[in-house]
């Protein structure tokens, strides 16, 4: 099994029929495709919904499904043209039905070695001014975290939401989760799950942690892994 997340540069009609359709593939076991937008952007612009750049998670049978995607698939080609890192499935916080066969923990890190942090979560809409609420504060404190190097969300209309971050280490990944981290506002992330637990804003929801084992191409003009 193999995860990889891509980020590309497509025209708005090709990421609306990607939204629509989905891609199809030999050995893609599940994908997740979404135009991106900017971190702590406000809530009604243009960059909450950027159709000309898409991301897409998926997982995959084996590497050499991934290859064959990326060769032959029309999507996969456009997405080749662009960045993509491939990942090592590690362990997971909460649960979607379309990743249920990932396993609580497949691995273990090492707290000085980089890792990459994917969250999925199937929005509930009535919890979007909550959501929102509690939630672009800890968009703010990611984008602007010394220990990120890369930081992106998207959302899918209706209610499907992800972000994507790139950190240094795992450490400094989880002294952001906790509070623990020597940045201002260093709390907000502690305080919007406190919020969650309280009353859930989604359907489902997962973190997901994964090792980064090769990154190919460039964003906006350069390499994403630290």
């Amino acid at each position: 099994m193999l995860h990889s997340f891509h980020l590309a540069l497509l025209p708005p009609a090709v990421t609306l029929r990607t939204l629509r359709r989905g891609p199809r593939a030999a050995g893609l076991r599940h994908a997740e495709c979404f135009p991106l937008m900017r971190l702590g952007s406000p809530v009604l612009s243009v960059e909450r919904m950027q159709l000309r750049r898409l991301a897409m998670f998926a997982e995959w049978e084996d590497e050499s499904a991934l290859e064959r995607f990326l060769a032959t698939d029309d999507l996969g080609r456009r997405l080749d043209a662009g960045w993509h890192v491939r990942l090592q499935y590690l362990r997971r916080y909460g649960e979607v039905a379309a990743l249920a066969g990932l396993p609580v923990q497949a691995g273990r890190s090492d707290p000085a070695e980089p890792i990459v942090a994917v969250t999925l979560a199937r929005l509930k809409l009535f919890e979007l001014p909550r959501f929102l609420k509690w939630g672009r504060p800890v968009e703010r404190l990611v984008a602007s975290h010394p220990g990120a190097t890369f930081a992106t969300a998207a959302m899918r209309p209706p209610h499907t939401f992800s972000t994507f971050t790139i950190w240094r280490s795992v450490r400094e990944m989880t002294d952001m989760v906790h509070g623990r981290s020597a940045v201002p506002q260093a709390h907000t992330h502690n305080v919007a799950m406190a919020e969650q637990h309280r009353r859930d804003f989604h359907h489902e929801s997962a973190f997901m942690r994964f090792r980064p084992l090769a990154e190919h191409g460039t964003w906006e003009g350069r390499t994403l892994l630290p």
